[in-house]
């Protein structure tokens, strides 16, 4: 019984979405790194032309350092309103010279007129910091001069949001287009599938024919798998009608040879001839009975040939107990049974209860319309093969024969099925085997079964407990 599942085109989507999803937030965080990167690198450029204008101001005279900061520095500085500006200016002795003298001093390499840029903290508030130095010659100690100046940074948070916010909308729009054309795609690419499930719904229950329509590389497995397993099945629909077909004639000539005999012991007043109508009505019973069980065996061998499983299977226990239950069929004549029973045991994969009922039928036909005064089974391991050879003095079955026997219902016999070596040929094929006669000699006419022989003994095996 098929469940129902999730759809295809469900599952499909939800990964693209989840995809798309994924891929923005990373894209997301991405946009946001970036702009922050390109914020500071704007604002920095301002911050540090501030520094070196207010460094330019510093001058010596009558050996005092003194410092007049331009307003334009700060003007540059105070494009956002709500942005704060700190300052200080040290001397050559580390000396405020003017400023917020408890303003940090950043880390600035000494001796170097470079500009740093860095991030910090001052009253509780992130700020960027620039540091520049400026060499003062013109004094009666040469040294070093710095400026330092810090800013906090809501101008520059304020446009990385801004720059990440327009950079978010514009790939929200573009996945959002993508989407829809793998929606449309995903739908597209599907189609195929319905016209399958469309040509298999809407075809006639009678029409095992193959698929024949164009489809894409990548169902083409499928539609492959779904051609063979319909070629399969109108072979297997195909052989059980026919099966049907031959098992309605055959059974319809013993059930009317039934009926006369009982139409006859009617109207039969005689008490001679109404034992021998009895008699007769007994074998035609026997007769049908022998006939329904055979083609239920068939049947049974044709449906275990699909579905039964193998397993470790002792041929030699088998073919023991299939011997020893046929004996009593022997009793109305005198017939020396033999059984050549290997050293060690012959273990083959198959099916048990195929195995033996084609042994049961090769057993009975030779006991039945072979063996004369002998029967022997012979049981042997050959290389790779295990052998099974059902023996019998009888006149054997003429070469010309050999493939006309092994089909179903046909007998030379007037109390055969015809069955009995079809059954047991189509067991041997199905555990792919080989089944074959072997030519009246002195040792007799035989009946030949080689299977592949399993090595080793995995344990205690299905033929063994039969036995």
């Amino acid at each position: 019984m098929i469940r129902p599942g999730h759809s295809l085109y469900s599952r499909i989507i939800l990964v693209i979405a989840i995809t798309f999803g994924a891929g923005f937030v990373v894209l997301g965080a991405a946009a946001w790194f970036y702009a922050r990167i390109a914020a500071d690198d704007a604002y920095d450029r301002l911050l540090v032309g501030a520094a070196l204008q207010i460094a330019e101001s510093v001058h010596a005279e009558d050996e005092t350092i003194s410092v007049d900061p331009p307003v334009s520095a700060f003007e540059t500085l105070s494009l956002s309103a709500n942005d704060r500006i700190f300052y200080k200016v040290l001397d050559p002795r580390g000396g405020v010279l003017t400023g917020y003298d408890d303003l940090f001093v950043a880390a600035s390499p000494s001796g170097t007129s470079v500009p740093s840029v860095s991030d910090g903290y001052y009253r509780n508030f992130p700020v960027r910091v620039a540091v520049v130095n400026r060499l003062l010659s013109d004094t009666p100690a040469p040294g070093w001069v710095q400026v330092v100046v810090a800013q906090t940074r809501e101008a520059r948070t304020s446009l990385a949001r801004d720059l990440t916010l327009k950079g978010l909308m514009l790939m929200g729009a573009m996945m959002g287009l993508a989407f829809m054309s793998v929606l449309f795609a995903v739908r597209r690419a599907l189609q195929p599938l319905t016209r399958v499930e469309q040509e298999l719904r809407y075809r006639d229950p009678k029409d095992l024919t193959p698929l024949s329509l164009a489809i894409p590389r990548e169902i083409e497995t499928l539609v492959v798998t779904i051609n063979r397993f319909m070629d399969r099945l109108s072979g297997r629909i195909a052989l059980m009608q026919r099966f049907i077909a031959d098992a309605a004639h055959q059974i319809r000539t013993p059930l009317a040879g039934l009926a006369s005999q009982v139409d006859l012991l009617t109207e039969e007043t005689r008490p001679e001839r109404r034992e021998q109508q009895l008699l007769r009505i007994k074998e035609r019973a026997a007769e049908l009975g022998r006939l329904t069980n055979q083609l239920l065996n068939h049947a049974m061998i044709i449906h275990r040939a699909e579905v039964a499983e193998f397993d470790a299977v002792d041929l030699g226990a088998l073919a023991r107990q299939v011997l020893i239950n046929a004996v009593p069929r022997s009793y109305d004549r005198e017939v020396d049974i033999a059984f050549d029973e290997p050293r060690e045991p012959v273990m083959m994969l198959g099916d048990s209860v195929s195995l033996r009922e084609a042994l049961s039928n090769l057993i009975d036909n030779a006991l039945k319309h072979g063996a004369e005064t002998r029967l022997e089974v012979r049981v042997s391991a050959k290389g790779d093969a295990a052998v099974v050879e059902i023996v019998d003095d009888g006149p054997g079955i003429p070469v010309s024969a050999w493939q006309r026997v092994q089909e179903p219902f046909h007998t030379k016999s007037a109390t055969g099925s015809g069955l009995g070596l079809s059954i047991a040929r189509d067991v041997v094929r199905a555990h792919g085997g080989e089944f074959r006669f072997r030519e009246r000699t002195e040792d007799g006419f035989a009946v030949i079964l080689r299977f592949e022989r399993l090595h080793e003994r995995p344990g205690q095996s299905e033929g063994g407990e039969a036995s």
